[in-house]
């Protein structure tokens, strides 16, 4: 492993009116009473509600989503406090589960690429513009090719060379790097696949982000592929990492109608610029809590 690192990582601006704000995430069965618990909850300790998004699968006994923001002067102080009430009222009372977050703090993000560079300074670049509200811990990647041009934006680039079928000296090198230093992962056109094993012991949120065309073009050349079969629409999806390789959690997704004059070059031009929208949207939603994970679904709040 070697290591590429500069002045410490840059932190994009803070969410707009995030100093005094909090996130507050509920889902579990739904039950008559549960908004009302939540605002009452808010209002006893001051607090203003700046959104309040939710969803219920089935009133009549089905699944309930809630997103609330709120403000209140004095957060830090009141989490505690905050906290105790959601656990008498929210857990103990319906059943409930959340979480409840300072806005103000930004995730940790650790991003994963290969030579592919235009996902990953994508990222970089609306980090630097302070348009995700995210801390980048570092970039790993198993080649050298974009080390400089992270150096530019003030990143850590690690280089993990990952050569061969067993990934597991790499890998322990990863979850070494990755040890308490981020809340999920990013993998920007990280050209290897991820062991079971790696999927369990990291810990956090892993996105992936690959073009549509998956699993009908999968292997090398899939833009090439899609060209000769006349494909009409190219895309791209982001979405949770499971063991079940690309078939985990959907968090976003988008395609752009093509023609036949279009070439595989064209085709791969125009798919690359939806897959760094659909990342960066992903990350964005992830980072500022709007994703809700149900099992093999995600409510999205956006």
């Amino acid at each position: 492993m070697t290591a590429t690192q500069t002045a410490p990582a840059g932190t994009s601006n803070k969410s707009r009116g995030a100093d005094h704000q909090a996130a507050l995430i509920v889902q579990g069965a739904d039950a008559t009473g549960i908004v009302a618990a939540v605002t009452g909850i808010l209002s006893r300790h001051g607090a203003n509600i700046v959104s309040l998004d939710q969803y219920s699968d089935n009133p009549q006994g089905g699944a309930f989503f809630q997103r609330t923001v709120f403000g209140l002067d004095g957060l830090q102080a009141a989490l505690p406090a905050l906290r105790a009430d959601f656990d008498e009222e929210l857990v103990k009372k319906y059943g409930l589960t959340y979480t409840l977050r300072d806005l103000s703090v930004p995730k940790r993000v650790a991003i994963f690429a290969s030579k592919s560079d235009h996902c990953l300074l994508d990222l970089l670049w609306r980090h630097r513009r302070g348009q995700l509200p995210v801390s980048i811990a570092m970039v790993i990647s198993n080649h050298p090719d974009v080390a400089e041009e992270v150096r530019g934006f003030g990143i850590p680039f690690f280089h993990v060379p990952c050569q061969g079928a067993d990934k597991s000296a790499a890998e322990a090198e990863h979850l070494r790097l990755l040890k308490d230093n981020v809340d999920f992962v990013v993998l920007a056109r990280y050209m290897q696949i991820l062991s079971g094993d790696f999927i369990d012991k990291v810990g956090v949120p892993i996105i992936n982000i690959h073009h549509s065309f998956l699993p009908a073009f999968i292997g090398a050349g899939p833009y090439a592929k899609a060209k000769e079969r006349g494909v009409k629409l190219v895309g791209a999806t982001a979405h949770y990492v499971t063991q079940d390789l690309d078939e985990g959690p959907i968090i976003e997704q988008d395609v752009v109608r093509v023609t036949h004059a279009e070439t595989a070059a064209d085709l791969t031009r125009r798919g690359a610029d939806v897959e760094r929208a659909v990342l960066s949207r992903a990350v964005l939603w992830h980072a500022e809590d709007r994703v809700i994970r149900d099992g093999n679904h995600t409510i999205v709040f956006a």
